[in-house]
C-alpha cells in the first residue's frame, strides 16, 4: 500500500508505544499521585466568609439572607463581626442557624463600613484561613468593601448574586434585570455581593456557633467617618418592610405625598419613591427604588402614578403581589402587576383612605 504521512505517522506512534515498559515507573506512579493530590486540592470544601452588618447593637437583617445564600454552598459559615460593639453582635450571630464559626473584631476604627479600614482586617483573615468564598451584602456597605477587597485579592467580583448554582456558578443580573447571566468564576476565592431580596433569611434563633476574637491594624489614615445622615421615622424601613407604597410623577409635587404617607400609615407601609419623582425634588433620594436606589421584594407594593420605568422595574419586580394606580392603561407597568387601577390617583387614593 501507498505510505501517506497520516499512515507513518500512526506507524511511528505504534513503535513508540510497543518501547513503553509493561508496568508503570516509580515516577509515573509518583506523578499520578502528585496528579491526584492537587485534584483533590483543587476540589476543597466549600467554606464561606460572611461580613455582618449592624447598627445599634443589632445585627442588620440583610446578612441573614446572606448567610442563607453561603448555605447554598454547603461547608462551613464563617460570621466577621467588626466595630465597637462586636462582642454584643457576634454573640447574636452565633445563634443564626447554620453558622459554624464567628470572628468577632472589637474596634471602633471598624464601625461606619469604612472600605480602607475593613479591608486590611478581610485581607489578613483570609490570609489566615483561606475561605473559599467571601460574601457581603449588595447593599451601599457591601458594594463598598467588596471592589476594595477584590482588587487586593486580585479576583474579579461576582455582583448581585441571585441565585448560587454550585461552588463556582452563580446567576445574577444584566441590563436592569432585563436579562439573567449565569456566571462561573475559575479565581481562587470567590467574593460576592448577595441580592439580599433574592433569598429567604436564616433563622436568627437555633445556631450554636463558637465565638473567636480577632484584630486588625485599625483605622487607616486613607479616610475617616464624618458623621451619617440617616432620615428618622416612625415607619418600617423601606427595604425590609413588608408592605410598600411608591409614588412617581403623577405625584406631581411633594405636598401631594401626604397622601400616600397617610395611606401608609393606614397599612403600616413603607413610602418610597420613583427616580423621576426624586429627581424632581419631591421627595428625598433614600425613598428611590430602583437600579440606583433600593432594591425591595415586599409582600404587597402599590404603585402610585408610576409609569414603570425599567430603572424602577429592576427594584420592585420581585415584590410577591405587585398592584398599581395608573390613569395611562398604556404604562408599562400595568404589565408586571398582579392588580391594575386604571383610576385617576387624586380620587382613588382618598377613597382608599376613607375605606381603610
Amino acid at each position: 500500500r501507498k505510505r501517506t504521512p497520516a499512515r507513518e505517522q500512526a506507524a511511528a506512534q505504534r513503535a513508540a508505544a510497543a518501547r513503553l515498559p509493561s508496568k508503570p515507573s516509580m515516577f509515573a506512579v509518583q506523578a499520578a499521585r502528585g496528579i491526584a493530590r492537587r485534584g483533590f486540592a483543587s476540589s476543597r470544601a466549600a467554606s464561606t466568609l460572611v461580613l455582618a452588618e449592624h447598627a445599634e447593637g443589632k445585627l442588620a437583617e440583610p446578612t441573614l439572607s446572606v448567610i442563607s445564600a453561603a448555605g447554598k454552598l454547603g461547608g462551613d459559615i464563617t460570621v466577621l463581626v467588626a466595630g465597637a460593639d462586636a462582642e454584643a453582635v457576634a454573640k447574636q450571630a452565633a445563634s443564626v442557624s447554620g453558622v459554624t464559626t464567628v470572628l468577632a473584631a472589637a474596634d471602633a476604627a471598624f464601625d461606619h463600613g469604612v472600605a480602607e479600614n475593613l479591608t486590611p482586617l478581610l485581607e489578613s483573615i483570609q490570609k489566615d484561613k483561606s475561605f473559599s468564598h467571601i460574601f457581603f451584602s449588595a447593599t451601599n456597605e457591601g458594594k463598598n468593601i467588596a471592589p476594595r477587597l477584590c482588587a487586593k485579592l486580585d479576583v474579579s467580583i461576582i455582583s448581585d448574586i441571585l441565585e448560587v448554582q454550585g461552588e463556582d456558578t452563580f446567576k445574577r443580573p444584566m441590563y436592569a434585570g432585563n436579562a439573567i447571566a449565569t456566571v462561573k468564576s475559575s479565581d481562587k476565592v470567590k467574593v460576592g455581593t448577595v441580592r439580599v431580596t433574592a433569598f429567604d433569611k436564616a433563622a436568627a434563633e437555633g445556631g450554636s456557633a463558637s465565638v473567636e476574637s480577632v484584630s486588625g491594624s485599625g483605622a487607616s489614615d486613607l479616610s475617616k467617618w464624618i458623621q451619617d445622615d440617616i432620615a428618622k421615622s416612625d415607619r418600617p424601613e423601606l427595604t425590609s418592610a413588608t408592605r410598600v407604597i411608591a409614588g412617581g410623577r403623577g405625584m406631581k409635587n411633594g405636598e401631594n405625598f401626604q397622601m400616600l404617607y397617610d395611606l401608609a400609615d393606614k397599612m403600616g407601609a413603607a413610602v418610597g419613591a420613583s427616580r423621576a419623582a426624586v429627581d424632581a425634588g419631591y421627595v428625598p433620594n433614600e425613598l428611590q427604588i430602583g437600579q440606583t436606589g433600593k432594591i425591595i421584594a415586599p409582600d404587597l407594593y402599590i404603585g402610585v402614578g408610576i409609569s414603570g420605568a425599567i430603572q424602577h422595574l429592576a427594584g420592585m419586580k420581585d415584590s410577591k403581589t405587585i398592584v398599581c394606580i395608573n390613569k395611562d392603561p398604556e404604562a408599562p407597568i400595568f404589565q408586571v402587576s398582579d392588580i391594575g387601577l386604571e383610576a385617576d390617583l387624586f380620587k382613588a387614593v382618598p377613597e382608599m383612605i376613607e375605606k381603610l
